[in-house]
This record gives C-alpha cells, sequence and structure tokens, in this order.
C-alpha cells in the first residue's frame, strides 16, 4: 500500500501561482450570489433552463424583430437573441408555474425583461454563458410589459343560434 508524504488538500484552496487560480463553475456562482444579492440561485437556473426552451423552440420564439434590427446572427445558427430570450422566459414561465409565472419570477428578484439581460451577463461575467459579438444587454430592455405578459390570454368564441 502506497502513502502520501502530504498532507490533502482541501477542495476550496487554490494554488500560491495565480496562473492557476481558477474557480470551478460552482464557486463562482455562490461568489455570485454573495456579489449580487438582486436574483436567487433559482433565477440563474431558469435562465439556464429558457434558453434550452428557446433552442427546442426557436421558431416558436421568435417575436418580430424591432424597427431596423435583424435577429439572426448568420455566424451561429443556434444563437439566441435578446429579444427571442425574453420571449422564451415568457413563454417557459407560463408553461412551469401557470397564472403564478409573474409572483413566482417576482420572487427571484426579475421584474422586468431587463432583469434576464442582468441574469445572463451576470452568467457571462462568471463564464457559464457566452455572447457574440451582436449581443448588447440592451436586447433585453424592455422586450414586453410584464404587468400584462404573463396574464391568461382568452379566446372568446361566438356560439352558432342553430
Amino acid at each position: 500500500m502506497f502513502k502520501s508524504n502530504r498532507s490533502p488538500i482541501p477542495i476550496d484552496t487554490h494554488p500560491p501561482d495565480d496562473e492557476f487560480d481558477m474557480k470551478s463553475p460552482l464557486q463562482a456562482m455562490r461568489d455570485l450570489l454573495v456579489e449580487d444579492k438582486r436574483f436567487k440561485i433559482e433565477a440563474y437556473q431558469f435562465i439556464r433552463e429558457s434558453l434550452q426552451y428557446a433552442h427546442e423552440h426557436l421558431s416558436e420564439t421568435a417575436p418580430s424583430p424591432r424597427e431596423g434590427e435583424e435577429f439572426s446572427d448568420e455566424s451561429d445558427p443556434n444563437h439566441v437573441t435578446g429579444q427571442q430570450l425574453c420571449e422564451a422566459c415568457r413563454q417557459y414561465a407560463l408553461q412551469q408555474y401557470g397564472y403564478l409565472a409573474k409572483m413566482v419570477l417576482a420572487n427571484w428578484g426579475v421584474h422586468q425583461t431587463s432583469d434576464f439581460g442582468e441574469l445572463v451577463y451576470n452568467l457571462i461575467r462568471i463564464e457559464q454563458m457566452r455572447k457574440s459579438d451582436s449581443d448588447r444587454r440592451e436586447d433585453f430592455h424592455d422586450v414586453y410589459c410584464f404587468d400584462n405578459a404573463f396574464e391568461p390570454e382568452f379566446e372568446f368564441v361566438a356560439k352558432d343560434d342553430d
């Protein structure tokens, strides 16, 4: 049986050389939650799940482009724009939480579409998401009004008088 003469190194201890001072994704997320207390961890998980939802339902989540803007990033066919992600977040929240979607998001610190952008750019900063050169934080501003985006949509059908 072989034994090491060295004492075990704790998992969270970093080597003294700055070149190797890299955080694990879990530690980076923990640090982010301490640094930016606006959002709960569930909000970050929701953004990741919404991105997956956008990839699976991209044609359904593509709202009309704003005047003078184009959504497609031709260098990456899997690219999702800020507006598309916001719409995916709306649809996914309604699918998962129904009429409580707005309340659930508010409980996590999300009150407007620009908050989705803040979450995304926090994840980009800790290298848990990527962005293209054309992406901007402003892409998430005022994509839709949170006050009525999560309200139920009813369709009234006229009854035939036969």
